[in-house]
Parts: C-alpha cells; structure tokens; sequence
C-alpha cells in the first residue's frame, strides 16, 4: 500500500525499542510532518516501561498524523488505534504496516476522526474504551483548540480509568490559554520536561 497523494520530503529515521523505524513524510499538510513532541514522547515511553505499561493495552492516537508514536506504541505491545484527519490516513497506514508487519503484538488499526466532529456516533462510550489516549503536538495555531478540547474530554471523561498522555511544544501564547484550560479540566501531572527543545509531557486524568 503507498499513498495516493504524495510529495515526498525523504524519509527520517529512528531506533526505538529495539527497532529500526523509518518514517516517510510529506509537504501536503502539517500532519504529514514529525514534530519534537511526537519524538520526545516516543523517548519517554521507551525509558520508562516500568511506570508506563503498555503491553496488551488499548491505545488510542489523536492527531497521529505520519504514525510514529503509534508505531513506538504498537511495538510496546499495545492494541493501537491511530486517528487522523481522512486526508492524512494514506500516508498513515502506509508508515504504520510499514513499520510494525511481523513486529507488534497487535495489527495497528487506523480510523478517520476530525477534532470534536460525530464522537459519540463514531466512537460511542463505552463500546470505545482506551487505556490510555496519546497526543503529541497537537496543540499549535488553529481554530480548532475547544474541538481538541471536546476530543479529549470524550475519551478521557471521569469514572473511565483513561489516561491521557500528552507531549507539546510551546510556540504561540494561544498554546499557554490552552494549557490553562486543559489544567482546569484535568488532573494533569507534568511528567518531564525539555527546555531545550520547549518540550513538557503531562499525564492526565479527567476531573
């Protein structure tokens, strides 16, 4: 399977958990891109095994855009499902059965999902119940931050036992208004952060 639509930036590759990745971008869209929180969040999650389990967990991915995180998880051991944008999915599961074919417990799945836009028909609770939710870098200037919001308080709502782990970069002050918000809607612990990279990963709970 290759993408139908594809303006090719070369390829990045990584090692981690053991294996060689190689990820295939593109210039079409900002999900076609790796972003240092999606790196550093895949670092965080291949050291810290013990305090973060993986293995046989359902995970969820928004914004999965070039699928990177999701393959770091699925070769974790977990049952993964990477969401994106319908535009962005090609490239997508082109890099995820690229990646994990013959190497992951469970065969990644991929399924559309636009920001805020029919959850409780497309992904109805509790018939679609995650361990844990991944987000790395999803916060950046758009008009799309309260959708993103609405997203996470879907699958991460209170009494669901979710966890949601969430890497970002800060760039712009509406990304600062966001994390105010996000912390008064979540128990929200920082787990690590890089200053030089601008980088703070939090797991959070819904309240």
């Amino acid at each position: 399977m290759s993408p139908s639509v594809f303006y090719s930036l070369g390829k990045e590759s990584f090692c981690f958990v053991g294996h060689d990745i190689s990820i295939r971008e593109s210039i079409d869209t900002y999900g076609a891109l790796i972003w240092p929180g999606c790196v550093a969040l895949c670092q965080f999650l291949e050291n810290n095994q013990q305090h973060i389990n993986f293995m046989d967990k359902a995970v969820l991915e928004i914004g999965a855009g070039t699928g990177l995180l999701s393959i770091v998880a699925s070769l974790l051991g977990a049952w993964v499902t990477a969401t994106d944008k319908p535009d962005i999915l090609s490239n997508l599961k082109f890099n995820l059965l690229r990646n994990t074919k013959g190497r992951s417990r469970y065969t990644p799945q991929v399924a559309p999902l636009t920001w805020g836009s029919d959850l409780d028909r497309d992904f109805p609770y509790p018939s679609y119940h995650y361990d844990y939710v991944l987000a790395a870098d999803v916060v950046y200037h758009h008009e799309c931050l309260d959708e993103l919001l609405k997203t996470m308080h879907h699958f991460c709502r209170p009494g669901s036992s979710t966890t949601l782990l969430w890497a970002n970069k800060t760039r712009f002050q509406s990304d600062l208004r966001f994390i105010e918000c996000f912390k008064r809607n979540f128990n929200t612990t920082l787990l690590s952060e890089l200053p030089q990279q601008e980088v703070r990963i939090y797991m959070a709970t819904a309240k």
